[in-house]
């Protein structure tokens, strides 16, 4: 039967192509294997992987406000990674075009254009208060979430009728139109509000909702609609910010559902926003549903409870329905209140389900949120505070473009805005590369950061450690150790076969083979390749593991199947790490356990076949702990990835200067790279140019690595 990972459901999605596979034919693993020949690694990460829509999505907040702080600073990095907005794009000018005014008995609509980008436009209705006394005004930003028509929605008679007899709505007119309900009586209690268009929707038209950034080289670059609408919501607060009436200490953000998502990421990454009320979204269920809620890495060991979280301890309050949020309570705002104690401010956090209601953004919630607002806004009004009817606008007459103001002539569509993210990152990432030496500390500080969320944050502590014992022998003076190897929180179970000879000193080599372990033994009678044997008899340790999907985790003849949702990658890789990041990982754990494995002092890296990309990229992050690392490249580079279940995609890696981008994150080491011929310029000069600034020791050879040759070059 061929080996399939919906069996052992290593990453959920659609069968994808065969990738890597031990080939049918070769020997079995012999005097090898860690495991009984049939038994898989008791490894976690063959159990089901996370996906968005997981019935329960766990978080267990850190204990101390210390530890929270510093966890807090890691997940905004993650979050800022994963939107593609580590460093964050360019804000230039936005001259926006304001026209149209719409007037009422006590507020005013205008129409807003602006781009948050060269060439992509976002469109809104500003939403004024009248006789205001020249006093500052708190600004509200509106997103929409994922109704029909965005800002035109309208739910229509029979709609309107239905919400009226549930008693979500009171007036014809909030039931029929319940997202401008909201802004009218933002309006009325006397804010500025704006309500801008999603990506797709209403006059937003130049790039259709959940198309144009699903590809592999979308991921590479890390160019997602996430981060597309989280930027147009950062632009969107510049806007508001810009208006001489509203107080910059008084901004709130409010929405529902997908609006909902973009209220507390918005509040989770720009520290302007004082006061969040998302609706109908914040859970321990469904993360969201769409292509713009979702990134590759976002979600990896979090969950929406610990993104909200990252707003403490500024005012929150969400509601919830019958849907994925109606265990709010329960589920998700202990632990909320938790991370807000530990700033003494358990009063600033707020959750109710309305479980009589289904997904929605109805009257009932929205007075929750007027008091909410009311309170920490300083808006002095008496509670409770209860709509008022309204006069709605046809939707057709809130269309931003007429005749006189048509869209601009530079609209581009994702292809030509792809163009010009990518353009940008190219930039920022030559910016970065340095000088002289004083410049090597921003570039670490910035795609070190990435590499962290890419990959791993480096070694492991040896606390972090699990080590067990399977079995110890000798084959003749050498000892021969076999352990199952991982982390305590990750349940990794990583087979290792540590060789130790006789004569050894404390010198050891950790050798990562693509084809896992048993490449390092001959085929025939099971003994160590002359490769091996010679590291042994100059008395060198030698520690191989198989890493993550390769020897031990592959039943002999079967492929492991990288199992990526077809959709979009960033519904498998925004809750489950990628295949190239677990195998890095892995050898960084490995790495962390040579001391207690054998003793060792000092480690040399090693890395042949596909093991040559996961040893370098594992060395970029391992600090002190390798002395000389030796690898074969076999001309591996991200540009030529094409698809998003290639065990090689890591996402973001071409944004952040390819292999050799993140490669040179280990000057001043010293560094052999063999099989260097066929990648491109672009991915290779990073590492030039900084070993070139620190005076690090780097090898190019365009040649590949044959075991010996690796021997021999540890052993000169």
């Amino acid at each position: 039967m061929r080996f399939s990972l919906l069996a052992m459901s290593v990453v959920l999605g659609l069968v994808g192509s065969p990738a890597w596979s031990q080939e049918p034919g070769e020997p079995p693993l012999g005097e090898s294997r860690v495991l009984p020949e049939g038994k898989l690694p008791p490894d976690a990460r063959l159990k089901p992987p996370r996906t968005l829509n997981d019935a329960y999505h766990p978080w267990t907040p850190p204990a101390t406000k210390e530890a929270w702080e510093q966890e807090a600073k890691r997940i905004r990095e993650q979050v800022l990674v994963s939107n593609g907005l580590w460093p964050m794009p360019p804000s230039a000018p936005l001259q926006p075009v304001i026209h149209g005014r719409i007037e009422r008995d006590d507020y005013t609509i205008d129409k807003v254009i602006f781009a948050s980008l060269p060439g992509h436009y976002v469109t809104g209705s500003l939403y004024r208060p009248k006789n205001t006394d020249g006093k500052k005004l708190p600004g509200i930003l509106c997103p929409h979430g994922h109704w029909a028509n965005g800002r035109f929605y309208d739910a229509g008679e029979a709609g309107a009728k239905a919400q009226r007899e549930q008693e979500a709505e009171e007036f014809d007119a909030g039931a029929r139109y319940p997202l401008q309900a909201r802004m009218v009586h933002l309006a009325r209690m006397g804010c500025v509000v704006f309500h801008y268009d999603m990506v797709g929707y209403a006059d937003s038209q130049q790039i259709p909702h959940r198309a144009g950034f699903t590809d592999a080289q979308a991921e590479l670059w890390l160019q997602n609609f996430m981060g597309l609408q989280t930027f147009n919501s950062i632009r969107a607060l510049d806007f508001i910010l810009s208006l001489p009436e509203v107080d910059a200490n008084r901004i709130g953000v409010t929405g529902a559902s997908g609006g909902g998502t973009q209220t507390f990421m918005l509040g989770a990454i720009d520290p302007r926003v004082h006061v969040v009320f998302p609706a109908v979204m914040v859970s321990t269920g469904m993360q969201g549903g769409c292509i713009c809620e979702n990134a590759s890495y976002l979600r990896i060991g979090i969950n929406n409870i610990a993104l909200a979280a990252l707003f403490a301890p500024k005012p929150q309050a969400m509601s919830g329905a019958d849907d994925w949020t109606i265990q709010i309570e329960t589920k998700g705002y202990p632990e909320l209140r938790h991370v807000y104690g530990l700033y003494g401010q358990q009063d600033l956090i707020s959750a109710k389900a309305y479980p009589q209601f289904k997904h929605n953004y109805n009257q009932v919630a929205r007075e929750m949120m007027y008091a909410w607002f009311n309170r920490h806004l300083k808006l002095n009004h008496s509670e409770p505070i209860e709509e008022r009817d309204f006069e709605p606008v046809p939707p057709a007459q809130l269309s931003v473009y007429d005749a006189e103001h048509p869209l601009a002539a530079d609209a581009v569509d994702a292809a030509g805005l792809r163009q010009h993210l990518t353009k940008i990152s190219r930039e920022q990432f030559a910016a970065l590369l340095p000088k002289d030496k004083a410049d090597v500390t921003e570039y670490r500080n910035v795609i070190g950061t990435a590499a962290g969320v890419l990959l791993d944050r480096g070694v492991p502590a040896a606390g972090e450690l699990e080590i067990e014992t399977v079995s110890d022998s000798r084959s003749g003076d050498v000892r021969v150790l076999k352990r199952l190897v991982g982390r305590m929180a990750g349940g990794e179970r990583i087979p290792v076969v540590v060789l130790v000879p006789a004569n050894y000193r404390g010198e050891a080599v950790l050798w990562i083979e693509g084809k896992g372990k048993a490449a390092l033994f001959d085929h025939l009678d099971e003994r160590t390749t002359e490769a091996v044997r010679s590291l042994l008899k100059a008395g060198r340790a030698v520690i191989a593991p198989d890493v993550f999907l390769t020897g031990e985790f592959v039943p002999a003849g079967e492929y492991p199947r990288i199992v990526v949702d077809e959709r979009y990658a960033g519904y498998t890789f925004g809750y489950n790490r990628p295949v190239l990041a677990e195998r890095v990982r892995d050898v960084l754990t490995v790495l962390a356990a040579a001391g207690p494995l054998a003793e060792a002092k000092q480690v040399d890296l090693v890395g042949t076949g596909a093991g040559g990309v996961w040893a370098l990229l594992a060395r970029a992050l391992a600090g002190e702990q390798v002395r000389r690392t030796i690898v074969d490249l076999q001309g591996f580079h991200f540009g030529r990835i094409q698809k998003t279940n290639d065990p090689g995609l890591l996402p973001g890696g071409l944004r952040y200067g390819g292999i050799g981008g993140l490669a040179a994150l280990a000057a001043p080491a010293e560094l052999t790279l063999a099989g260097t011929q066929g990648i491109p310029e672009e991915e290779l000069r990073p590492l030039t140019v900084i070993y070139g600034v620190t005076g690090g020791t780097l090898q190019l050879e365009p040649a590949p690595l044959t075991r010996r040759g690796a021997v021999e070059r540890l052993l000169k």
